[in-house]
Parts: structure tokens; C-alpha cells; sequence
């Protein structure tokens, strides 16, 4: 093959006598040398969220609150009592909506649904006493949001409000904690002796919670919380088997896995809880 392209040199090309004519698929190719993949971007809790307007119903002053961005926020996992669990953000910091000036607060879904009654009572016994907050950061701390549920629950019960309203809001001040505590750095001093006391809040407000859902189940009617009876019935046993109340958990997921209303993905989650409940007993 080199002979055949000699006459190549009168036009400079002689080098190219050594190429070879066909190539030996079985020769293990040459890859081309990829450009360095770009380092993932790293997501700040701040880009996730946005100033939103209200209005209070209590003072009629307009202020702002930090909400998560919709579709933003991306879920790992779901706790076995229901609580979302996300990446880049605990989500639960942001669903109290308070108003700075008054004091007056509510999870978004309860939020300025007041009859006159309320409002003079919030007027008398929440914004009377309130020393005005301000909540300047680019993002809530878990101690500014922490102070934000307890103003929920203050306002809740000020306000008479029914006993799934203040159940949910034990339940989310419980989710709100257990994220705290996951996000804990282990290195800092007095790690294990907060997290115990972090822990043992969490199971407190669980069992409030658990309290306020049977006291619902039995005066409200459906959806009770944004709940139907099925998924009520199966979050009350979850919080019954945190909680250790075996003979509540065994009832409810007695119900459970004799309902013929309970989809299989219910009965599989409540079998786990069966499961659970076992072992715990046999670790007695």
C-alpha cells in the first residue's frame, strides 16, 4: 500500500504512505477525550423561596411571608406518621403564615377563615400582649419558625378552633422539630443532650396530636385535616406506634386491614405498622 501511494510526495503528502487502507474492527478503538462534566450547581434554601403578600385579618396591616416555590422543592422520602421529607429545604419551616404586626398566625389552609367572635378574641388575648417581631432573614431559622407554631397554636386555641386544627398544628410543630434535629451538626458541643431534649418534645406534641385526631374522628366530619377517614385512620395508628399506645394502634389497624374502603397501598403501610409494633413488644 505504501508503493501505490508514493506518487503523494510531489504534493507534500507523503506521510500519509503509513496510513492504513481499511481499519481491523478488532482493534480496540481511540476514545475521544470528553469535555469535563460541570459541577452540579448547589441549591440555597433562599433561591427556593419568595416574598408573599397578605393581609391580615386581625389588624388589616399588609406584610410579607417567605413561601416555597411550587414545584421547586423535591421529596425524598415520606416519614412513617406522613410527614414529607425534602432535599434542599425542610418545606414544614414556611407553613405558618404570621403577621408581625399583631401577632396573629395560622397554617395556610386555616388561614383568615374567622367568624367575628374569633376575631375579637385574637384581638383581645393574642394582639393585646404581642410584642411585634420582625423576621428580617433571607430565610426562617427553626427558632423563628418554631416561635411562629406556637403563635399558630396560641391563636388556635384563643380561637376556639376545632380539634383537628390544633392536632394538625401539634403534628406539624412535632415534623417541624424532627427536621431540626436531622439537620443537627453532631461535632457541636451538647449535641447528645439536645437531641434528647428535642426528641422528647417531639414525642409530647405526637401525642397531643394523636389525642386531638381521636377527639376529631368522633365530633367532625370528613375530610378532617384535608383527610379522608382512611388516611386519618392510618395516621393515628402511625402516632399510636411512635407513641407506644399499642392497644389505640392495634385497634386502627384492626379497622385498616378489615376495611374494604382501605386501598392496598393503606393496607401495605399499615401491615408494616403491624410489623413494627411486634418487634417493639418483643424488644420490651
Amino acid at each position: 500500500m505504501a508503493d501505490f501511494l508514493s506518487g503523494l510526495k510531489k504534493f507534500g503528502l507523503g506521510n500519509l504512505k503509513s496510513e492504513e487502507l481499511y481499519e481491523d474492527p478488532k482493534k480496540k478503538k481511540v476514545e475521544v477525550e470528553k469535555p469535563a462534566a460541570k459541577a452540579p450547581v448547589k441549591i440555597v434554601e433562599k433561591d427556593l423561596l419568595y416574598d408573599k403578600k397578605y393581609t391580615c385579618p386581625i389588624c388589616d396591616k399588609e406584610f410579607v411571608a417567605k413561601t416555597v416555590r411550587t414545584g421547586k422543592v423535591r421529596m425524598k422520602g415520606v416519614d412513617l406518621d406522613l410527614r414529607p421529607d425534602y432535599d434542599e429545604i425542610d418545606q414544614i419551616k414556611y407553613d405558618v403564615i404570621a403577621c408581625p404586626e399583631c401577632g396573629y398566625a395560622a397554617l395556610a389552609r386555616y388561614y383568615g377563615k374567622l367568624t367575628k367572635f374569633q376575631i375579637d378574641e385574637i384581638k383581645s388575648k393574642i394582639c393585646a400582649n404581642y410584642r411585634k417581631q420582625d423576621y428580617l432573614g433571607e430565610v426562617y431559622s427553626y427558632e423563628e419558625a418554631q416561635i411562629r407554631y406556637e403563635l399558630a397554636l396560641a391563636t388556635a386555641m384563643v380561637k376556639k378552633s376545632k380539634n383537628s386544627e390544633k392536632a394538625y398544628l401539634c403534628l406539624k410543630t412535632a415534623w417541624l422539630i424532627r427536621g431540626e434535629v436531622q439537620r443537627m451538626d453532631p461535632d457541636e458541643p451538647n449535641y447528645e443532650k439536645q437531641k434528647a431534649e428535642k426528641e422528647a418534645q417531639e414525642k409530647e406534641l405526637l401525642k397531643n396530636a394523636l389525642e386531638g385526631f381521636i377527639m376529631a374522628r368522633q365530633s367532625e366530619e370528613f375530610p378532617i385535616a384535608g383527610m379522608d377517614s382512611n388516611t386519618l385512620d392510618y395516621l393515628m395508628a402511625a402516632l399510636a406506634t411512635e407513641t407506644d399506645d399499642f392497644d389505640v394502634a392495634n385497634k386502627m389497624i384492626s379497622e385498616l386491614l378489615t376495611s374494604r374502603a382501605a386501598n392496598e397501598r393503606i393496607k401495605d403501610k399499615t401491615r408494616a405498622l403491624k410489623e413494627m409494633i411486634a418487634e417493639k413488644k418483643a424488644g420490651q
